[in-house]
């Protein structure tokens, strides 16, 4: 009788490999998915990445807060300031994605990597969670500065070429750039002093180092209390803490930014994973707490969903590289 079954063909080293892969997969599938729903069994930790004590870290720690409870686990804030706030879309790079390391990703993270060699690539390194909201930003002055309006910081700064000094948040940072873009509508040149955020920055102002400062509203306590006095915001419209102070815009400058801010984590995050951490933030937007602090800080509601969010980043890292080159500050090699 003749035998029908084809010839056997010698298990290749190659095939082994792919049956293992494909074991592994299989028996590693229900162990992500127990872990998912388990999640979160560890803190999670939140880099803000500016310092401790400014506008930014006190809305991180109650996003924190109220996200934290949101999930029925912790979220614990760790500060890693300087370089223009773009150390935790650094950290995220090279982080594991398991959703237990997010960051706060402020809008220089489009930028820097136009103007300097970073670690990271903000299209391909990072998962983009939820957008949350977005920076009021404007300048001050000392209350006794004899600076009362931006006509003035314009004349001083065209009889003084160069000594107009003031601080911002970092060299690429949003409060640098907006200044810079005004300085060069204006034309006048100003002489900028990075900080590493806005507590000292304000500090270095109301010491009397720089004659301005340029920041989100950080600076509101001082406006507030009469030590320091506000000359423009760079919104596209008024706020409604300060409804006489003009915006740069409307003084005829054509300088506006809007700044969203969000939540970040590292490439690679399950869908499911980044789908419950986006609904934990989301709900924060809910929270009365979250929403008294940012109505403190002037920071409108700005929210995005993943996919929304995502599509921002692509948009605004291809602006930002035209802003880069218009003023000049793009990298050189």
């Amino acid at each position: 009788m003749t035998d029908s079954r084809k010839p056997s063909v010698p298990f290749s080293r190659r095939d082994f490999l792919k049956a293992s892969a494909a074991a592994g997969a299989t028996l590693a599938a229900p162990g992500l998915a127990v872990a998912q729903q388990n999640y979160p069994n560890k803190p999670i930790r939140l880099i803000c990445p500016w310092p401790a004590g400014g506008s930014t870290d006190v809305v991180m720690r109650t996003f924190a807060e109220s996200a934290g409870k949101a999930l029925g686990g912790t979220m614990i804030v760790e500060n890693k300031p300087g370089a223009g706030g773009i150390f935790g879309a650094a950290e995220l790079a090279n982080a594991r994605p398991d959703g237990y390391t997010i960051s706060q990703l402020p809008l220089g993270i489009f930028r820097l990597p136009h103007m300097q060699q970073v670690t990271f690539d903000p299209v391909k390194d990072l998962t983009y969670i939820a957008c949350l909201t977005g920076y009021t930003f404007g300048m001050v002055v000392r209350s006794d500065s004899p600076i009362k309006s931006m006509k003035d910081l314009v004349d001083y700064a065209k009889a003084n070429p160069g000594q107009f000094s003031y601080g911002s948040t970092g060299t690429g940072t949003t409060p640098h750039l907006v200044v810079e873009q005004f300085a060069r509508r204006a034309g006048v040149k100003l002489l900028h002093i990075p900080y590493k955020g806005n507590a000292d920055g304000m500090q270095a102002l109301l010491g009397g180092h720089v004659m301005a400062h340029s920041d989100a509203t950080g600076w509101a306590g001082a406006v507030e209390s009469g030590r320091a006095r506000l000359l423009a915001t760079y919104g596209s419209k008024r706020t409604k803490r300060w409804p006489n102070v003009p915006t740069l815009q409307e003084l005829g400058y054509q300088t506006v930014s809007d700044s969203p801010f969000g939540i970040g984590g590292p490439k690679g995050m399950d869908p499911a994973l980044v789908r419950k951490l986006h609904d934990a933030f989301k709900k924060t937007l809910e929270d009365p707490n979250v929403l008294a602090v940012l109505d403190k800080f002037d920071q409108p509601v700005i929210y995005m969903d993943s996919a929304a969010y995502t599509k921002f980043a692509q948009d605004t890292y291809r602006e930002e590289k035209e802003t880069v080159e218009m003023l000049g500050l793009q990298k050189t090699s």
